[in-house]
């Protein structure tokens, strides 16, 4: 993950290594994704999310899109 000013920004920074840019997310969604992803990860039961329980955790903060597709439909 880096971190941006501005879509602008991004956009710059990828024409200038020829690269496209992937997803762009606000802070906030970060934020919410880190404390969606994480909040369990300490608690003596854990187990690794199955690929449909991570795609509600993504659309739980916003993020959708192809993207963010983890199963086909």
């Amino acid at each position: 993950m880096l971190l941006f000013r501005s879509e602008e920004h991004v956009r710059r920074w990828c024409d200038s290594r020829g690269r496209e840019p992937g997803a762009i997310i606000s802070l906030e969604q970060g934020w919410a994704l880190a404390r969606a992803w994480y909040s369990d990860r300490l608690q003596p039961g854990w187990r690794r999310k199955p690929a449909a329980e991570v795609e509600a955790v993504f659309q739980s903060c916003g993020l959708s899109g192809p993207f963010w597709r983890l199963t086909v439909p």
